[in-house]
């Protein structure tokens, strides 16, 4: 069942490139039919998990190369599950939010479910260096997605940039694996959490910290942020749905799965220090939102604010703040989702991002109504207002951080209330004001652009209203995770964090 998730888009992203004669329109429904299996399957795994099996369900073995230790391992828990579904629900929007008129269409679609597949291999892989494959596989895609169908002239030097940051990323987790595998004397690279734990506290220091880094690169963290303003730009939409809405949680996985599942007692050491970074990112981000005057990129760096919420949940790693960092993950991932896309139909119909020229599009007349409503209605989600799905993932993170961690958790607090700012400004510039008599006869949203944005503002408010329904598929997970974290040295960090803050 779980490689169906990894050889279906796989093997339609080869039906899409390599079918001859096929139109534009017939590639695009044969991806719309893909994506729409993969949604599909990814549904009926859903209904036949075991909501109170907190450990790996659904396994597949198979030996593949045994004398380097690599297996053919996958298997789903309560914390790959959400983000898995989310892979594949937001595959399926970028896929339909996709221009008609997209030049290379046949490359495109067949990229974006390369995409898909690396994501999911890498959200299911049991094996270390299984993950580092599939964690690797969507680096080519996505470069070639942003460098072919990028917005200006520095898409190339953006490509670039991802790239870079991106395959280093990549380096030190794989040295990283190499080496917790090797000191800890393990006979294969199949995931196992005590591999670690019997290593010497300095070597899981270094090891931890490669992982730390390298996922960091990928969520992005402050300072290692400096290649998503650029990518998230120049990307197209759909693209940048793709690179903040689903890529930006492996790293956010990867920082839960093998930094705390593998570094239990390790982990309390650096907490305080991940705390603080992620209530720096927080605030980093929020300000940076706040100075911007192209729309697009004040999303890009909204981003950042908000992952720093999640680093900070792991670090204090309780059962409520670690069962928040998955929420907060996904409602990341569908609340950018909905601004990236509603960010790029203003662009097409309006032909600017440019806050300075923005005005009046809430207009019932002349302007975009719609598109501007649901406009209000992301940022009211990424603000944290009550009744959505954004506001029940940031109450589990702070009330779960703030016993361990109070200080970051006020400084993400006050960044909370920052996001609302910012958004007050992108809204008050761009929905309200005098529209321009002469240029503003903007051309029609049609339904089928107002789809994608309809479907994730439902989601909005289901996640938001009924969050039990989320919270319900990863407390098991979560719990157990926590569970093996010592109390005492937990209690005892906090302790000497607090103190020394005094």
């Amino acid at each position: 069942m779980l490689s169906t998730l990894i050889w279906l888009p796989f093997l339609g992203a080869a039906l899409v490139g390599f079918l001859p004669n096929l139109s534009a329109s017939q590639t695009r429904l044969l991806a719309l039919a893909i994506v729409s299996g993969i949604l599909l399957e990814t549904g009926f795994l859903l209904t036949q998990f075991d909501l109170n099996n907190a450990g790996m369900q659904f396994s597949e073995f198979m030996p593949w190369i045994d004398t380097l230790g690599l297996n053919y391992r996958l298997g789903v828990d309560g914390l790959s599950l959400p983000l898995l579904a989310l892979n594949s629900l937001l595959t399926w929007i970028v896929i339909y939010s996709t221009s008609k008129q997209i030049t290379r269409p046949q490359l495109y679609y067949s990229l974006v479910l390369l995409v898909n597949a690396g994501i999911a291999g890498a959200f299911l892989s049991q094996n270390l260096m299984l993950f580092v494959l599939f964690y690797e596989l969507e680096l080519i895609p996505l470069y070639l997605l942003i460098a072919i169908w990028g917005g200006t002239e520095k898409r190339g030097y953006a490509a670039m940039k991802f790239l870079i940051y991106t395959a280093l990323s990549g380096i030190l987790i794989l040295a990283a694996f190499l080496g917790i595998t090797w000191l800890g004397n393990a006979p294969n690279f199949d995931y196992n959490v005590h591999i670690a734990q019997g290593l010497p506290l300095q070597a899981q220091l270094i090891l931890l910290t490669m992982l730390v880094v390298g996922f960091g690169i990928k969520i992005p963290l402050v300072p290692l942020h400096t290649w998503l303003p650029d990518a998230y730009v120049e990307a197209s939409p759909p693209v940048a749905i793709l690179l903040g809405g689903i890529l930006a949680k492996l790293g956010t996985y990867g920082l839960v799965r093998f930094g705390l599942g593998m570094f239990p007692e390790t982990w309390t050491i650096v907490a305080p220090g991940l705390a603080i970074v992620g209530a720096f990112s927080a605030a980093y981000g929020a300000l940076s939102a706040i100075a911007q005057k192209d729309i697009k990129r004040m999303v890009a760096y909204s981003s950042i604010g908000h992952m720093g919420y999640v680093l900070l949940a792991a670090a204090a790693a309780t059962p409520l703040s670690v069962l928040g960092a998955v929420l907060q993950m996904v409602s990341h991932g569908i609340i950018l989702a909905i601004l990236f896309h509603l960010v790029g139909v203003i662009e097409t119909k309006v032909g600017t991002r440019d806050l300075d020229v923005l005005n009046g599009l809430l207009s019932p007349q002349r302007g975009l109504p719609l598109t501007t409503a649901l406009l209000v209605l992301g940022g009211m989600a990424s603000a944290g207002i009550p009744g959505m799905v954004g506001f029940i993932a940031e109450f589990l993170v702070l009330q779960g951080s703030f016993t361990v961690f109070p200080i970051p958790t006020l400084v993400c607090v006050i960044c909370s209330g920052l996001t609302a700012v910012y958004f007050v400004i992108l809204i008050n510039r761009t929905c309200f004001g005098k529209l321009n008599n002469t240029a503003a006869y903007y051309p029609k949203v049609e339904w089928v652009e107002r789809t994608p944005a309809l479907v994730l503002a439902a989601l909005i408010f289901f996640l938001g209203i009924y969050p039990t329904w989320l919270v319900r598929w990863s407390e098991p997970t979560t719990a157990a995770m926590v569970a093996t974290i010592p109390k005492t040295t937990n209690q005892q960090v906090a302790i000497n964090y607090q103190s020394s803050q005094q």
